[in-house]
């Protein structure tokens, strides 16, 4: 009783700071969806569910290593999927989100989960979970790809990497960690049985930085002797940075030129540190609420937002990530509903809006000209770079098309929309020319 009082109170609280917080920069809670989704949790009164899922006592949080460099530097530290995690520091979400896109930013990712897959029939057993053709893809080379469930909705999304023909290094988010590794335990003995020759590790014994921004490349070339001009996007190595061998791979969720750093534990602060001493100041801590702005302006999903159980890649836009051989050949969890949808098209569709008066927040709803429901924003905020209101969402087929007028339901009142297409802040990834 007593915890779950302590439960009731932290929430209070933490829903009082949050619409404090909202006030003063006038953002109206639409600029960081982490914010909009807890708040979400709560306005649905379901308390135990918040508690489970967002929230905990503090001795129950989980800590990264670079917890006490966080608390230093000012951060801000709320509960994230079981983490205790910044989600901002001194300056603002706002300009934590120009500054990436001007300079740069350095997050701790150390929440989310890297693990590796090894074996000779790795691929094999992988392409079973996944849509992406990992067997196509070339040694050292990656993609973003959806594990599936019976039904084609996405379990979670991931960025995975063929480090070689038989070692798969893949990254899960942090809140679908647990059913995601159960998931993969699941169907791997299952394999297993069958004479499959396939292993796992998890890498606990790693933290995962992400540095992100135009900057990124030059200060990190100070740290090793590779040449990094010569590691194009979704492309890994592993190498020595500041004097550890790391996992690299030039990816990113921010719609910027960075890269995400799996670096031994004990390195972890030792690698934050020299990375913000070599840019001179310019490069900042950067918590989750800029993350999310910057991802949603990049036109990238949010787990538990934007993609979830009942939505499929199809629906979501993510069609491009089944390759050729998979559209042919399935063999993927929920195939024959996905290349169903393939072949007939999907009944709704995930799109980007342009909207006038408060920033559209999850839930709201989507109606067309006439007063007819079309669908739902899934998140939405204020563009810091764009300055004005951003959000993505599901509508009826038909009605998808970029310059689709819409009216947007917040609080009751009807706003203008408009369809538009993502990303909002154009990418800058580091492609070969």
């Amino acid at each position: 009783m007593a915890k779950k009082q302590e439960v009731n109170r932290w929430i209070g609280e933490s829903k009082a700071w949050m619409e404090k917080r909202n006030e003063r920069n006038k953002m109206r809670g639409g600029l960081w969806q982490l914010g909009q989704s807890i708040t979400r949790r709560l306005a649905q009164g379901d308390k135990k569910a918040v508690a489970r899922r967002c929230f905990a006592t503090d001795s129950d949080l989980k800590k990264t290593v670079l917890y006490d460099f966080h608390v230093a530097h000012g951060g801000k530290m709320v509960p994230f999927a079981g983490w205790s995690m910044p989600i901002q520091y001194k300056d603002s979400i706002m300009d934590s989100t120009l500054n990436c896109r001007q300079n740069g930013s350095l997050f701790d990712v150390a929440h989310m989960c890297g693990l590796s897959l090894k074996g000779k029939d790795a691929v094999s057993f992988l392409e079973k979970l996944v849509i992406a053709d990992v067997a196509a893809l070339a040694p050292g080379t990656g993609t973003l790809t959806v594990f599936t469930n019976e039904k084609g909705g996405a379990i979670d999304d991931s960025v995975i990497t063929k480090v070689t023909d038989h070692h798969i290094y893949l990254v899960v988010n942090a809140g679908c960690r647990d059913k995601d590794l159960a998931h993969i335990e699941e169907h791997m003995k299952a394999f297993k049985a069958k004479g499959g020759d396939v292993s796992w590790h998890i890498h606990d014994e790693r933290t995962l930085l992400a540095l992100q921004g135009p900057l990124a490349a030059p200060v990190l070339q100070h740290l090793t002797k590779d040449d990094l001009s010569k590691l194009y996007f979704g492309e890994f190595r592993v190498l020595d940075i500041n004097g550890s061998q790391c996992f690299l791979t030039r990816t990113g969720y921010t719609g910027e030129d960075g890269f995400e750093i799996s670096v031994p534990s004990e390195h972890g602060v030792d690698l934050a540190k020299a990375i913000l001493e070599k840019s001179e100041g310019k490069i900042r801590l950067t918590g989750l609420g800029a993350r999310d702005s910057l991802r949603l302006e990049a036109g990238l999903c949010l787990y538990g937002n934007d993609m979830e159980q009942h939505i499929t890649p199809i629906e979501a836009g993510l069609t491009w990530a089944i390759g050729k051989r998979r559209r042919a050949e399935g063999g993927f969890l929920g195939a024959d509903v996905i290349l169903k949808q393939l072949a007939d098209g999907p009944s709704i569709r995930r799109v980007g809006f342009i909207s006038s008066g408060p920033p559209a927040r999850s839930h709201s709803e989507i109606q067309d000209e006439g007063g007819n429901n079309i669908g739902e924003v899934t998140s939405g905020g204020f563009s810091p770079c764009l300055k004005k209101n951003i959000a993505m969402g599901y509508v009826k087929s038909g009605l998808h098309k970029a310059g689709t007028k819409v009216k947007i339901i917040i609080r009751g009142k009807a706003n203008e929309g408009v369809v538009t297409k993502m990303p909002f802040v154009p990418t800058k990834y580091y492609k070969p020319t």
